[in-house]
């Protein structure tokens, strides 16, 4: 009798267990994906994508499922047998057209590549796998989310809000692109207008030369009222859709700063391009008409397109994030003009990382005045959540 050969791992879902693999490690699941998935099918890439980017939305529910038929917490599992379980549950339970056979396969064959002792265990919690309706214990299993999360929101938006923004990052993002007004948009792509001047919600594939730009981003430019021959300076400008879409104003001078080069490489060269560290003294002799400060920030409000960030963030990073927050932005009123406007913005939904950092700044700075403050919250707003206060002189 022939001896049996196992079926390979299909591509999609090794480069899947190995993006999750390494996120487990510190890696951002879409840069990861991006590098891993370059040499993948169309159909190939789309489905790593289903799998890793559906495991973190929904992680906290498949480690429940985990527990229940196996018996163990995660923590006591080894990773790639993690992982592996976390994949295929996903694909049995949310994705319909993946036959049950070929997840199980397939996740088996992984954990025997990488943990063989583990096959019997895979083996025995995916027998046990259906799709039955599941009484989640708490309501953050239920929102695949932490309750520490949800309790904060609920405090600063009210429990509706909370529960609104945990659904919305359990869904996947829609898609968004920027054509400039004016600008034909290309017939072949089916395009619906949106409330933001320019920003259109793309209901099919992308072509490769326009890429995507979130309506909740395209919506913090406007704040800066920019005019023709005004100077804007962009701080943390990488990766450069913003400044993209404030070149659409024939400006008289634009600089894009950023910390990293390469970063720094992806933003239109129709700018002056400055590699500079926001929270040191900034190299420039004149002041700016307008200023946009795009802060690093935790990111909470683009959970669903980077569901890591809700398992990986702690209550003590928004205090550590504040204090860049806070140096960033002292340093670019020091170079805004007297009659200028600095927009701040941040796509975190938390007060330290907002409210809390201009009020403390502009406490040291008291010719300057907060003018407009503003959220977009994900499940009220489309797109990702984000915050923008509108700093200027005006008495």
């Amino acid at each position: 009798m022939p001896k049996f050969k196992p079926s390979p791992i299909s591509p999609a879902r090794l480069v899947a267990f190995d993006v999750l693999l390494a996120v487990e490690g510190g890696s951002y699941a879409s840069d990861d994906l991006r590098l891993r998935s370059v040499t993948l099918s169309g159909r190939d890439a789309g489905l790593a994508a289903q799998i890793v980017f559906g495991c973190l939305r929904f992680q906290s529910q498949l480690d429940y499922l985990i527990a229940k038929y196996s018996g163990r917490t995660v923590v006591d599992l080894d990773p790639s047998v993690k992982v592996a379980l976390r994949g295929a549950i996903f694909q049995m339970r949310y994705l319909e057209r993946v036959p049950a056979h070929a997840a199980v396969d397939n996740s088996v064959e992984f954990v025997k590549k990488r943990k063989r002792a583990a096959t019997g265990l895979t083996n025995a919690v995916l027998r046990k796998v259906n799709r039955d309706v599941v009484d989640w214990p708490d309501r953050a299993r239920a929102l695949s989310c932490p309750e520490w999360m949800l309790s904060r929101w609920q405090k600063s938006f009210g429990e509706a809000q909370a529960i609104g923004i945990a659904q919305s990052a359990l869904a996947e993002p829609q898609h968004y692109v920027r054509i400039p007004q004016g600008q034909a948009t290309p017939m072949e792509l089916a395009l619906e207008a949106t409330a933001v001047a320019g920003c259109w919600r793309v209901s099919d594939s992308l072509p490769e030369t326009l890429r995507f730009h979130d309506i909740g981003s395209q919506s913090i430019v406007p704040h800066l009222d920019l005019h023709a021959g005004h100077t804007l300076l962009d701080l943390c400008a990488a990766p450069g859709n913003k400044m993209a879409q404030a070149l659409e104003t024939p400006l008289g001078l634009a600089v894009a700063g950023d910390v990293s080069l390469e970063r720094l490489r992806t933003v239109a060269a129709r700018c002056d391009r400055v590699v500079l560290d926001a929270t040191a003294t900034l190299p420039f002799g004149k002041k700016f008409d307008r200023v946009l400060v795009d802060a690093p920030c935790t990111g909470t409000g683009t959970l669903a397109g980077n569901p890591e960030i809700k398992w990986r963030i702690r209550p003590t990073d928004f205090e550590r994030f504040q204090e860049k927050q806070r140096t960033i932005l002292g340093n670019a009123l020091r170079v805004l003009a007297p009659a200028g406007k600095l927009v701040y913005a941040t796509c975190s939904l938390e007060h330290e990382e907002n409210e809390d950092v201009v009020k403390a700044v502009l406490a040291k700075f008291p010719e300057w005045r907060c003018e407009k403050e503003t959220y977009r919250i994900p499940g009220r707003d489309e797109g990702d959540g984000f915050y923008a206060a509108v700093i200027s002189g005006q008495r």
